[in-house]
């Protein structure tokens, strides 16, 4: 199995690491390295034989984490944080529409479902309270921090139609 990265490398995390159940100590999804951190190679391994797990030592927490080449990035990489993170409270900062008609009026709560990196920026997948059942991909652009009111709402029902919202547009998958 190929690697990217050897032993010594200096990688950045582009993702909060969780705890999964492995790391003794901490309650099952506990934060473990925050997205953002910068850690050594220290050694590589596999799971499963088909998935390549680096070893990193992060100095700020001297914690060693193992990690998935999908989770990092090299520390001279380009990296820009996002400003918002997964099951983060959230209010439209705008209303968001498409064909003329309001699909989540402008102050609707809401739930970070995930963040993806775009060539534009960030966008974050959100479950609206306002819409059950829906979950919309929407650039943070849009989005603002949920105020305390909103902080002990939570909006756990599973998402049964996706669509997209890009401005003014929605595009149903």
């Amino acid at each position: 199995m190929r690697t990217r990265w050897d032993i010594g490398d200096t990688l950045r995390v582009v993702r909060n690491v969780r705890n999964d159940g492995t790391w003794p100590g901490a309650d099952t999804g506990a934060l473990l390295v925050r997205r953002g951190s910068v850690g050594t190679v220290v050694d590589i391994g596999t799971f499963l034989q088909d998935q390549v797990i680096y070893s990193l030592h992060f100095l700020d927490t001297d914690r060693i984490v193992g990690c998935r080449e999908e989770e990092l990035i090299g520390a001279d990489e380009a990296w820009a944080p996002s400003v918002f993170e997964f099951r983060q409270r959230v209010v439209a900062a705008k209303t968001l529409a498409a064909a003329g008609k309001t699909l989540v009026p402008a102050g609707g709560a809401g739930g970070v479902l995930k963040v993806v990196q775009q060539p534009e920026g960030f966008a974050c997948h959100v479950h609206f309270d306002c819409q059950p059942g829906r979950v919309f991909v929407v650039p943070e652009s849009a989005l603002a921090e949920a105020g305390p009111a909103y902080q002990s709402s939570a909006s756990a029902s599973a998402p049964s139609r996706l669509g997209t919202v890009c401005g003014s547009q929605v595009i149903s998958r």
